[in-house]
């Protein structure tokens, strides 16, 4: 089997872990691999199959001899040094938000549109993590009942924060645990512990969040359909890993609950759990870790033809970014484009 020469940029940051975890764990054919971070993270080093790998600095000329570079280091820092990379020939999968919305780079979730990966477009950017569980849930549907109108609320772990983000809940949990006075936030606007802010990012003048758009403007490119109408509210929740998502979609074609979870439970990348006779559904503490999205509380809506909801959850440290990225390099691989 062909091996490839890897780089993983912005190593050392939470997803960039998550990236180094998942090509080791799925066995990607790596050759080579090379750590590279700004110059505070010089000199650390990393473990990747059993050996201690030194993190370099990233420079312009970081892409040169390498195959394919996972980027997860900061929109600046993609804006700035994933051209360099693909001129020499790198391709650049971006976890950043610099590249989504640009009409020259695909923006892939594998489940849904591989087919817009191909050999002369370097850069390919990986969506957002709330967007990509949401999609592969609803290709399986759209590709049956074309889906008209997506209304989806988001229940999003701190991870999606960085380690600040984590650092606030754990720090707040603690104190209140042992009755002290609760720490001031360092990342959020707002105490996130026994919490809830309908907050992410900041906001557009429409009213809606950049968080938000991004659902709204990813998905329709990703199904590669500008005429589905989707409305997000994102809300940051006290739970360390792990999005959680309420979805109700309108159809043009009939489907019924029965229909939708045959569609769900044969779809790649999905498990359904749904048997409220036992209580049975996705929890984020089931999905913390986990590479497949959970999906659940699949009903007809009551109050419209043609509608349907449920309830998607999975990590998104993994799916909803590091494991996407993965899937993304092993599919460049799978079509012959690298």
């Amino acid at each position: 089997m062909k091996k490839y020469k890897v780089a993983v940029v912005g190593a050392t940051g939470v997803v960039g872990n998550e990236m180094i975890k998942m090509l080791e764990n799925r066995n990607f054919p790596v050759e080579s691999v090379r750590f590279l971070a700004s110059e505070r993270s010089v000199g650390k080093t990393l473990k990747f199959k059993g050996q201690d790998i030194a993190v370099e600095l990233l420079t312009h000329d970081g892409g040169k001899g390498m195959d394919v570079a996972l980027f997860s280091a900061g929109g600046q820092t993609s804006k700035d040094f994933a051209p360099s990379f693909a001129k020499d020939g790198c391709f650049v999968i971006d976890n950043s938000s610099a590249w989504r919305m640009d009409d020259n780079c695909p923006l892939v979730v594998p489940e849904v549109n591989p087919q817009d990966l191909v050999k002369d477009k370097k850069i390919i950017a990986n969506p957002n993590c709330s967007t990509i569980q949401m999609v592969v849930a609803l290709k399986p549907l759209h590709d049956y009942a074309k889906i008209k109108r997506v209304i989806v609320s988001t229940y999003q772990s701190v991870s999606g924060a960085g380690s600040k983000g984590i650092a606030d809940l754990e720090a707040q949990a603690k104190a209140y645990g042992k009755g002290e006075k609760m720490p001031e936030p360092k990342k959020f606007p707002y105490q996130i512990a026994f919490n809830l802010i309908p907050q992410i990012d900041v906001f557009d003048p429409n009213g809606y969040t950049k968080e938000e758009m991004k659902m709204t403007n990813e998905t329709m490119k990703i199904m590669g359909d500008k005429n589905i109408a989707v409305s997000a509210t994102c809300v940051r929740v006290p739970v360390f890993r792990a999005h959680s998502e309420s979805v109700w979609i309108e159809t043009e074609k009939p489907l019924s609950p029965e229909k939708a979870k045959e569609l769900l439970s044969s779809a790649k990348g999905i498990e359904l759990m749904d048997d409220v006779s036992k209580s049975i559904y996705p929890m984020p503490i089931q999905a913390s870790d986990m590479q497949k999205t959970y999906v659940g509380r699949v009903r007809a809506d009551i109050s419209c033809k043609n509608g349907l909801t449920f309830w998607v959850v999975s990590d998104n440290l993994l799916k909803g970014a590091a494991l996407n990225a993965v899937e993304i390099a092993e599919m460049l691989v799978a079509k012959g484009i690298i």
